[in-house]
């Protein structure tokens, strides 16, 4: 039986396949290689493709024994899916219909989802739980939050089981120093901060210093990647032991300001990292800090490395050895 991963060449995806594979699964990838990276791949069985495309995904299933799928096939970026909301309706919303789809032709049952803390919107209190209200306010996690919803009526329907994963801020590189992140464009502060410590860019943009934080800077709640795949594996084993679909949050609980993160960079990486405080961005929450109580207790999930220095350094470990990303 295989594990089939969609997105799986991507920056979490590809980290979920490694620790997939570290336990000893069969592992299957489908990624159109949009956004994501051949080299990520530490192993499995690459699909080139699109969940859209019928013909391909209903051939993935009928030569794969597939027990469960992780999902995290989606656009990403906030400001493109505000300039292109019809772009991430059709690939993130329409391509997940497309596999449930698939998945109930093929009588598979497990979906392990990959959402994120922008099915919340602006938050009304710290931390946020799961059962606080969700208004997104960008199109990327209106359509993350509605394919929450589909999932959760094919349950109803069908009786595929899921367990949504909403994550906060995602960081850091495998131990390995093999894989990392690698998006073009960046928007993640932690590589954008490292790209200046690699002279890739002359400073780093702070966008507001006048939030009512204590440097008045904004404060986000960063979580390793490897922390992220851990949690997707104990989600799937949770449901192949007949557990109940759920929605947990994955964070550290720790809140780190913008400020903090540049100041760990400069002590990681050696390096001066110039800032240049900029003005706010619109809808930029002054504080975003998961509640990850549930996931700890149901899930059995221990993040093992919360201290942000610890997340940095594995972020310039691979950054510094593979400046250019996976393009050598």
């Amino acid at each position: 039986m295989a594990v089939l991963v969609t997105g799986g060449a991507g920056y979490i995806g590809s980290h979920a396949v490694a620790a997939l594979l570290e336990k000893g699964e069969q592992v299957v990838i489908v990624d159109n290689l949009y956004q994501g990276h051949r080299e990520a791949l530490l192993g499995g069985k690459l699909y080139e493709g699109d969940l859209r495309d019928a013909d391909f995904l209903s051939k993935v299933f009928q030569e794969n024994e597939i027990d469960g799928v992780i999902h995290f096939a989606a656009n990403s970026l906030v400001g493109e899916s505000m300039k292109d909301p019809g772009k991430y309706y059709h690939n993130n919303v329409y391509g997940t219909l497309c596999l449930l789809e698939e998945m109930k032709k093929a009588g598979v049952s497990r979906i392990v989802f990959s959402s994120t803390a922008a099915t919340y919107g602006e938050p009304e209190r710290v931390p946020i739980d799961e059962f606080d209200r969700t208004v997104p306010t960008n199109a990327y996690g209106e359509t993350k939050l509605s394919m929450e919803k589909m999932i959760r009526w094919f349950d109803v329907a069908h009786g595929i089981k899921f367990v949504s994963l909403r994550y906060f801020n995602a960081a850091g590189a495998h131990e390995s120093g093999s894989i990392g992140e690698d998006h073009a464009p960046e928007t993640h502060l932690v590589p954008l901060v490292l790209q200046v410590a690699l002279g890739q860019r002359e400073h780093i943009s702070v966008f507001g210093d006048d939030y009512s934080t204590e440097d008045g800077t904004c404060i986000r709640d960063y979580v390793h990647v490897s922390d992220l795949a851990d949690a997707h594996i104990l989600a799937l084993e949770k449901l192949r032991q007949g557990g109940e679909s759920a929605v947990y949050n994955l964070g550290s609980g720790n809140g780190y300001s913008v400020k903090q993160v540049i100041d760990v960079s400069r002590a990681v990486t050696g390096h001066p990292i110039s800032a240049k405080i900029e003005p706010r961005r619109a809808g930029d929450p002054a504080v975003l800090i998961a509640s990850s109580e549930r996931a700890r207790r149901e899930l059995g999930w221990t993040p093992r490395r919360e201290k942000l220095e610890d997340i940095v350094k594995s972020a310039w470990a691979w950054h510094s050895a593979n400046p250019n990303g996976y393009q050598k």
